[in-house]
């Protein structure tokens, strides 16, 4: 048993900080929480008092990243990286990105597309005890028609990729898709129903057909598994959440009565606010860049704070996902996203609610509340987040215990002895 002291607690469900706490773990699990005065000490304890000011709060859970990837900011250069890396390597290069994810505070995360069945196997290594790293969720290769968002063209005439996407057509096509990657070992199904559009006017364009999606839909969830959807507004979206989708990524242009649809529904939305403001700052950044190109990323940014406004308002359920490995780098660029969700109007404990119990629903995983029965995922951080949010992305202000094991530590060491 480990019994952990702070000066504060912040439970995760949303509810105020509990002042001089204490928190009983056993093994992997919460046993206990309250205020400090009223605990005892178990026979055999280990006792961790955490320094002066110090608080208690979930492990951060971040529910849309790509450990494949880099974040290299250049998308000429990424294109590059993703044909010249062989799969192996880009699962080791994976596996340092996992281990700086965790050390960062993020004890979960859902991985949203990677080659090669490079996360899964990533995930099942953590999950041996053969790595150090977060728990993972993930969906194998994303469900794309042909030349779609997640198969793209432009590559010459000579190149061929092989298990770089999935790319189906038709409603039998996608359940197959489906089927293949729940066979690899698939968490959940990842989809590409809607993308944003810079081919014309319009700032998105459906990319599935309804039937399609609602074929892909139908298989997962009689198989038992949730299906996330990249889409990007409008009509499309409100069709892929109509067909069956239960998580939307970016989304950003949505009108009330589809939020009003997801309330309904319990559907989860991912607003990936981090990569929208890096990849905006960057097109806008470019004189190379095309008309259409900056006119999207002009109205995105504009979007994404008028989507959240109102999502919160209707009492969507909002998930943090930062979309780390593109256009943002692993571990320092996750906990932007819950500054953001700060700076469109959450409060500091509605956001860290997103990024702890939203997230742990949305993964469907017993971890985002410290409460007794829960998996003793945990952050001691050196200062008050409801104080400064920032100090979430401060590596040397945090220590990480994953299933109640010390994950990973930044801090001086605490003082600790046994009862």
């Amino acid at each position: 048993m480990k019994l952990f002291r702070a000066d504060r607690l912040i439970d995760g469900t949303g509810a105020a900080p509990i002042e001089g706490a204490a928190m009983l773990t056993d093994g992997e699990r919460i046993v206990a929480i309250g205020r400090a005065a009223d605990f005892g000490v178990p026979d055999g304890a280990e006792i961790i008092d955490t320094p002066a000011g110090a608080t208690l709060m979930p492990g951060l859970i971040d529910v849309h990243v790509h450990l494949a990837y880099s974040g290299a900011v250049d998308p000429d250069g990424f294109r590059a990286e993703t044909a010249s890396i062989h799969y192996p390597a880009m699962a080791l290069r994976a596996a340092r990105y996992a281990r700086e994810t965790l050390e960062y505070g993020f004890t979960s995360v859902r991985d949203m597309h990677a080659p090669g069945g490079t996360i899964i196997d990533l995930r099942n290594a953590i999950d041996a005890g053969l790595l150090e790293g977060p728990r993972i969720k993930a969906p194998g290769l994303g469900l794309t028609v042909t030349g779609g968002h997640m198969d793209q063209a432009g590559f010459g005439d000579m190149m061929s990729f092989r298990d770089m996407n999935a790319a189906c057509d038709g409603p039998v096509g996608f359940r197959k898709g489906v089927r293949e990657q729940l066979k690899r070992g698939a968490d959940f199904i990842k989809l590409n129903p809607c993308v944003g559009n810079r081919r014309d006017e319009r700032l998105y364009r459906m990319e599935m057909t309804v039937e399609e999606i609602r074929a892909a839909c139908d298989e997962a969830h009689e198989q038992g598994v949730m299906v996330g959807a990249h889409t990007s507004g409008g009509p499309p979206l409100t069709a892929a959440i109509e067909a069956g989708c239960d998580t939307v990524e970016h989304a950003h242009w949505i009108d009330d009565a589809t939020l009003e649809m997801m309330v309904e529904r319990g559907t989860f939305l991912v607003p990936t606010l981090a990569v929208n403001e890096a990849s905006s700052t960057y097109v806008l950044a470019q004189p190379t860049a095309s008309v259409r190109t900056r006119r999207w990323a002009e109205a995105s940014e504009d979007a994404k704070w008028d989507r959240l406004t109102r999502a919160r308002k209707l009492g969507v359920k909002v998930a943090a996902g930062s979309d780390a490995g593109f256009f943002l780098e692993h571990g320092k660029a996750n906990g932007r996203e819950i500054e953001l969700l700060v700076q469109g109007g959450y409060s500091i404990l509605e956001a860290i609610h997103c990024a702890t119990a939203v997230g742990a629903d949305l993964m469907q995983i017993e971890a985002g509340r410290l409460l007794p029965g829960k998996l003793a995922d945990l952050l001691i951080i050196d200062g008050d987040p409801l104080a400064d949010i920032r100090i979430l992305r401060d590596r040397s202000r945090l220590t990480v215990f994953k299933g109640g094991r010390l994950a990973a530590r930044r801090l001086g060491q605490h003082a600790a002895a046994k009862s």
